[in-house]
C-alpha cells in the first residue's frame, strides 16, 4: 500500500481506529505483509455493504473507490460474491472487514465514488 508503511502495519493501524470509533474490524484474508493490496469490506449489519478497492488518483496518490457507484453493493451477499472473486485473482490481496452500524470506512485517504 503505502510506500512509507508496510501493509501489514496499516491495516493493524486501520482497525484501531475502527476499535477507537466504536466498531469492529478484523482480517478476513492475510496478503503480503509488506506489499498487499488491500479490500475494505464495510457492513452495516443489516443485510447492506460497501466495498472499498485501492486506487492512484491523476497525482500518484494512493485513493480508496467506493464500488457501490459500479454498482457492487449495497446488498451485502452481492458485496460477498465480488470480495470472493477478488481473492480468487489475487492471493496476495488483503480482505479487512469493518462492521460498523454507521458505515463508516475509517479510511484516511481519500475516497472517490468511482464512478
Amino acid at each position: 500500500m503505502d510506500a512509507r508503511l508496510p501493509t501489514r502495519l496499516w491495516i493493524e493501524a486501520l482497525i484501531r481506529r475502527a476499535e477507537v470509533g466504536g466498531a469492529s474490524g478484523f482480517v478476513v484474508q492475510h496478503g503480503d505483509d509488506q506489499r498487499g493490496d488491500v479490500l475494505v469490506k464495510v457492513a452495516r449489519l443489516d443485510g447492506t455493504a460497501a466495498v472499498y478497492a485501492p486506487s492512484m488518483n491523476l497525482d500518484g496518490d494512493r485513493v480508496f473507490r467506493d464500488l457501490r457507484s459500479q454498482g457492487i453493493g449495497p446488498d451485502e451477499k452481492e458485496v460477498d460474491r465480488y470480495v470472493t472473486r477478488a481473492r480468487q485473482r489475487d492471493r496476495d490481496l488483503w480482505i479487512v472487514e469493518i462492521e460498523d452500524t454507521h458505515g463508516r470506512h475509517f479510511l484516511t485517504e481519500d475516497v472517490e465514488d468511482g464512478g
